[in-house]
């Protein structure tokens, strides 16, 4: 039985990408019938789902203490959070403008015609970037984890770590139990690792035969288009940044972040995959934990090169789709806005929908195109997801090599 798991976990990147491809073709087969199989498949699913969003802020919460008060400097943690806000920053600018131009050059959605779907969606509100500054600060610790707010559990956990670290040994026992939370996370994670392939293939089945064979096809071109542009931005942006500033083989990278890669992609979460993603860096890419207990968590929150990309693409698809034209000036706006809007948009499914209100709104667009975006919103998402997860894999192996922590 040793033998088998040991197996196993070897081939486990295989496993998932066939639980995936598996599940892509029962949902096409499944598409309006047999509703049983259905029910189960999203039982399964949703019990998946579930188990690993129950880890996910107590190992986020702990990781980030034990990272900080291993590091003891106050400085070195300041230079990982600040040199990661960077990467993100810029990289989730230049998404944006790859959004904005590839649709504008190949003058992507002129002709196609499409009915109107109305959809009951509150644009995100400039203001609200306010308020997520106001809010930083949670005002009810146990509010924030229980409503999963990220941003507010990154920063509590900052604050406790510092804390940690300023009252010295008074503070062991305390840390001494946050690290035994750690461990007791980490090895419930390894078990529903094992049961990744299996959730995979449940999360993706409901999925594609929601949306059936006649949607895919229907927006066919755009959406392949779409995922040119999501993993062309992810093999060279991603790809120079790991080999330029990160001094590793990209195929080494690529190759080593395939679990989180697949998950995100079957989960459409980023924060779900959290602690794949930690274990793909500190296994096979050897990052120190450190630096992965602090960027990881950052680029779930306010990592989302691909919804930019997603963005400003369908902006730029249904402006010509609707002959609305998009000034230079205003794809400056959208591309700004766009940045800005990113930086807390929920990593978990549907995060961006309110995101692409706002923008739709900004552009003139009609209400009524809201709901045909919301209809597609899951095909885009699932890419948009894999790449966000990407590119905070690649933030970490090119800290590695910018900021040397003392083991």
């Amino acid at each position: 039985m040793k033998s088998f798991y040991s197996w196993y976990k070897k081939h486990i990147t295989q496993a998932i990408f066939t639980g995936l491809v598996l599940g892509i073709l029962t949902g096409l087969f499944l598409a309006g019938r047999y509703a049983p199989v259905l029910t189960v498949t999203s039982l399964i699913g949703g019990i998946y789902m579930n188990a690993l969003n129950m880890m996910i802020f107590p190992m986020v919460f702990c990781s980030i203490v034990i990272g900080i008060c291993s590091i003891g400097n106050i400085r070195t943690t300041g230079k990982i959070t600040g040199s990661a806000m960077v990467y993100f920053l810029s990289t989730t600018a230049l998404a944006s403008l790859v959004g904005l131009i590839i649709p504008r050059l190949i003058h992507l959605g002129r002709g196609v015609s499409f009915e109107m779907a109305t959809a009951d969606i509150q644009a995100t509100e400039m203001s609200s970037i306010l308020d997520t500054i106001k809010n930083l600060i949670p005002s009810n610790p146990v509010k924030a984890f229980a409503e999963g707010n990220m941003l507010q559990v990154l920063v509590f956990a900052v604050i406790i770590g510092f804390t940690l670290i300023s009252i010295g040994e008074k503070g062991k026992p305390f840390l001494d139990f946050i690290d035994s939370l750690n461990e007791i996370c980490l090895k419930i994670i390894g078990t529903i690792m094992y049961f990744t392939p299996i959730g995979v293939f449940c999360t993706i089945v409901p999925v594609v035969e929601a949306n059936g064979t006649e949607t895919i096809l229907s927006l066919a071109t755009q959406l392949i288009i779409l995922y040119v542009a999501f993993f062309g931005f992810a093999f060279l942006v991603y790809g120079l940044s790991v080999k330029i500033l990160g001094k590793e083989s990209p195929i080494r990278f690529f190759k080593a972040i395939m679990p989180a890669a697949l998950n995100a992609f079957g989960t459409c979460s980023s924060s779900a995959t959290i602690p794949i993603s930690k274990q793909c860096m500190e296994e096979e890419m050897g990052v120190s934990n450190q630096i992965t207990s602090i960027a990881i968590p950052l680029g779930a929150t306010v990592n989302m090169d691909a919804v930019s990309i997603v963005m400003s693409f369908m902006i730029m698809f249904f402006a010509n789709a609707c002959g609305i034209n998009v000034s230079v000036s205003l794809m400056i706006v959208i591309l700004l806005a766009n940045v800005l809007l990113s930086v807390g948009t929920p990593g978990i499914p549907g995060g961006a929908i309110a995101s692409f209100a706002a923008l739709a709104t900004m552009a003139g667009l009609p209400a009524g195109i809201l709901g045909v975006y919301i209809s597609i919103n899951t095909l885009c998402d699932m890419g948009a997801t894999c790449v966000n997860v990407i590119g905070d894999l690649a933030c970490c192996v090119v800290l590695k090599n910018k900021i040397k922590i003392k083991e």
